[in-house]
């Protein structure tokens, strides 16, 4: 028995499973740990992308507590800012780099009658320029990002939303964040290796997948 025969909605994540975002966060990263080491807050380092990814799937909120927590918060609210406009600034120019196969396969979902829900923690400025520049209101039924539920946990915010839709359910992502989402709400999990994650944070995932057009092959 196929476990997904009966799912009727699909929480996707947004950053290391439909985009491949270190195309434009690695940059603004970067950008704003200049500015950290000019106000003399931070040592200078050269960070590489792999370093950097790590910080992928969190919320603003929670990375600074774990990158820098003793940052005098109006600083922290200055390079968050300034990471955010950095990232808006390359999709603007057209550097965002969606995963190859993922608006197929986004329509293909759609297609075949699943309810999408985008659940990502980010922004809403972020989301809002994602969905316009990569018409993604075509597919979801619903965008929610974690600014909007004040940078709660993702599992928390899943708690709230899977009440609109219809069983089954499946998370996926390429973080333990999502695979936590899942499992604190009862409900199947697939994580994509292709992401940014650490190991062992997908080993609790029902099932992996090396590329999102797999999708096609599961749902």
């Amino acid at each position: 028995m196929n476990m997904f025969e009966n799912v009727k909605t699909i929480f996707l994540d947004y950053d290391g499973t439909i985009h491949n975002s270190i195309k434009i966060y690695g940059n603004a990263f970067r950008k704003a740990y200049s500015y950290l080491v000019n106000e003399g807050v931070a040592p200078e380092k050269v960070w590489n992308d792999d370093e950097i990814s790590y910080w992928l799937g969190f919320s603003s909120k929670v990375m600074w507590k774990e990158f820098m927590p003793n940052l005098d918060p109006n600083i922290i609210a200055k390079a968050s800012k300034m990471i955010g406009k950095e990232m808006l600034r390359q999709i603007n120019n057209g550097e965002a780099v969606l995963y190859q196969e993922a608006i197929e396969t986004l329509r293909y979902l759609t297609e075949k009658g699943y309810n999408l829900v985008f659940l990502s923690n980010c922004s809403i400025s972020y989301r809002d320029k994602a969905r316009q520049t990569f018409g993604l209101d075509e597919y979801f039924v619903e965008m929610a990002c974690s600014e909007e539920y004040e940078y709660i946990p993702k599992y928390e915010i899943l708690s709230k939303l899977k009440k609109k839709y219809p069983n089954d359910m499946v998370m996926i992502g390429d973080r333990f964040q999502d695979i936590e989402a899942g499992k604190k709400n009862s409900i199947l999990t697939i994580g994509c290796n292709y992401g940014f994650h650490q190991p062992s944070e997908l080993d609790d995932a029902d099932v992996r997948i090396d590329n999102i057009k797999e999708l096609r092959n599961i749902l």
